[in-house]
Formats: C-alpha cells, sequence, structure tokens
C-alpha cells in the first residue's frame, strides 16, 4: 500500500514544487525505500526540470471518450440535450442539426442512455500525455501533461494518478495551485498534505482557503512556510489561533531564488535552505510517513 505525501498552496509562487523535489531528493538520500515524485499540475508540469537528464522511460496518451451523435438516425427528440448537465449537447429539430461540444463534454455517459434511438456513438480525443521519466536516485518522476486548450485537468490527473504502479511504497503528489477540482482529485487520497505558504497577505487569505479545504475533506496536514522572514507576521499568528503546526520555515534568500530560476535547486544549496528541507523530512518521518 502507498504512502501519499500531497504537497499543495492555495495559491501558485509559494514554493510548493521546491518543497516537493526537495523532499523526493531527500527521501531518496536517505531512505532504503525510494519515492516516485507524481507533478499533477497538468497545466504546467516542471517538476522534471530540476531533474536535468533524466531518461524518458514511457509516454502514454491520455484520451477522453467524446460522444458523436448520427444525424441520420437521429430522431431530433432533445432528450441527450436535457440530460446533459454540462450543456453540452446543442440540437436544433427544425435545422436537422445535433452536435457536441467537446470542450464542454465531461464523458459523463448521460446521453448514451437518453437516447432513444441508439444514435450516439463515442469517440476518442487526446486530451494530454502521461510521461515516465528515470531518476538513478528514486524511482523518478510520473508527469501529467494537459493538452494545450483542454479544460479537463481533473481527468488527465485521474488517469496520472491511476497509472501509480501499486507496489510504490512512498508517492509524492506535487498539486497544482490554488482550491479547485484539480486540487482535491489530487490530494482526496493522501495520507497527509503538506501546505506551502508565505508570510504575505496573499499568502494568508489563500492558506485559509486551503485550510478549509483540507479540513472538509477530513486529511491531516502541516503547513510550511516558505520565504520566511519577508513579510509579516500574521500567518504566524493565524496559525497558533488555530492550532496548526509548522513543520518548517524556509528562509528567503536571494542566491538560492536565482538558482532555482534556472531549474538548478541542489547546486551549492545555501545551509540554512537545507536545513529547513531537511526538517520536513523529520517531521513527517517522526509521523512515521516514511518508515
Amino acid at each position: 500500500m502507498s504512502i501519499k505525501i500531497a504537497v499543495a498552496s492555495g495559491k501558485g509562487g509559494t514554493g510548493k514544487t521546491t518543497v516537493a523535489a526537495n523532499l523526493y531528493r531527500n527521501i531518496n538520500r536517505e531512505h532504503a525505500e525510494h519515492a516516485l515524485l507524481v507533478d499533477c499540475d497538468v497545466e504546467e508540469p516542471n517538476d522534471v526540470l530540476f531533474f536535468p537528464g533524466s531518461p524518458l522511460i514511457t509516454q502514454t496518451i491520455v484520451n477522453q471518450e467524446i460522444p458523436s451523435i448520427d444525424t441520420v438516425r437521429c430522431t431530433f427528440c432533445r432528450k441527450c440535450a436535457d440530460y446533459c448537465e454540462f450543456n453540452a449537447i446543442v440540437v436544433i429539430p427544425p435545422a436537422d442539426f445535433a452536435e457536441v461540444n467537446s470542450s464542454l463534454c465531461h464523458s459523463c455517459g448521460a446521453c448514451l442512455v437518453a437516447c432513444p434511438v441508439d444514435a450516439i456513438r463515442v469517440q476518442n480525443e487526446p486530451i494530454g500525455t502521461i510521461t515516465r521519466y528515470g531518476d538513478k536516485g528514486g524511482k523518478g518522476i510520473l508527469e501529467g501533461r494537459l493538452k494545450i486548450g483542454s479544460a479537463m485537468q481533473t481527468m488527465v490527473i485521474r488517469s496520472l494518478k491511476h497509472s501509480i504502479p501499486a507496489d510504490e511504497r512512498i508517492v509524492i503528489l506535487d498539486a497544482p495551485p490554488g482550491t479547485s477540482c484539480p486540487v482535491v482529485e489530487t490530494i482526496s487520497d493522501a495520507n497527509y498534505v503538506i501546505l506551502v505558504t508565505e508570510p504575505t497577505p496573499f499568502g494568508l487569505h489563500d492558506l485559509k482557503l486551503m485550510l478549509a479545504l483540507v479540513r472538509e475533506i477530513g486529511l491531516p496536514f502541516g503547513v510550511v512556510i516558505n520565504k520566511a522572514k519577508l513579510g509579516n507576521r500574521e500567518v504566524y499568528s493565524y496559525l497558533k489561533d488555530e492550532g496548526v503546526e509548522i513543520l518548517s520555515e524556509i528562509p528567503f534568500n536571494r542566491s538560492y531564488a536565482k538558482q532555482y530560476a534556472r531549474a538548478d535547486l541542489f547546486h551549492l544549496t545555501p545551509k540554512e535552505v537545507s536545513l529547513a528541507h531537511q526538517q520536513i523530512y523529520e517531521a513527517l518521518s517522526e509521523k512515521r510517513l516514511i518508515s
């Protein structure tokens, strides 16, 4: 059974990927059971950039089943359009017109059930890819990538998670930013969620939204404060009042920020930054999530 540790944040730019990548590296360096890093930010996946030279092992296409209406058989009764909760079907009886808008379709299958004359068939439409990269230091990186123009992030994330091998012991899920459906799909079955925030008004605002989400789902969690010593102390006061555990504080370091911009996370990392990331690993070990 896998131990899934999700790394999430209410907003983008807080350092979520930095935390996920460093945690992956620390587990693989110090633990006998190597980890798999899963990049669930399918609109902008970038985890593999921080592990240059990672060989591509496999790549598969994620398809969505899109209904197609046979207008020769169709009687234009509009039952399919009435059943569709996503307004993806347009039927104009006087014009003998019936069509499915693939960008709105969620492949729920309701129209197939509704059609009384069996005039609807499904066809596969590519919406993304799932790629597995190797890594000599661990189990590698599994990446989901949404096709440009598609709105089916959640569907790609679901397929990505289904592709995780059942025998993977430790899985790190790098979630998309925000609190919408793709985030819920990513963290819904996590054993633990690391929430990454920053000590700014925007960081606190979106952290509150994220806390409400994980509490609603009922997931155990802790907070990492990135870019510590910048901004103000409001996030600390809030976390204290809410009784939320702070797993680590990663100090802001300008040279390290420049390294990140060059996709260089692990070369000449400042000592205080390395210690802060090590503290996250140790906190998870104490919780027996890594044992």
